[in-house]
């Protein structure tokens, strides 16, 4: 508005709706940014059960050195670290019984293989 003539009740309605508009824009742009990480967040929810799902029968879990073994585990203990690979069944025994690996105390992979002492 460059003259000076007072504003009328029409320039001030159409203000206040311009003023609406580019906040409801702003809502609108926070809403789909919440949505948006929300649904990455499940994505990668669902990979995480996905790869869980398909974890192997058998882990062995190395020590910080990333050389020796600490423990064999059951596949999907909630115990096995960072450090842990996916063995197959003959490795876990040969470890067990040859390697002189422990067996984790909380999923018990000895039991479960059958050579408990």
């Amino acid at each position: 508005m460059n003259d000076d003539r007072p504003l009328t009740r029409l320039d001030m309605l159409r203000f206040a709706r311009r003023v609406v508009e580019h906040q409801a824009a702003r809502q609108l742009a926070l809403m789909d940014r919440w949505i948006a990480d929300e649904e990455r967040r499940e994505a990668e929810r669902q990979r995480r059960l996905a790869v869980r799902r398909t974890a192997p029968d058998w882990l062995i879990e190395r020590g910080l050195n990333g050389r020796s073994a600490v423990y064999v585990h059951v596949g999907g203990c909630s115990g096995a670290g960072g450090r842990s690979k996916g063995i197959g069944r003959q490795q876990a025994v040969r470890a067990l019984t040859e390697g002189g690996v422990t067996a984790c105390p909380l999923c018990r992979p000895d039991t479960m293989l059958g050579i408990v002492e």
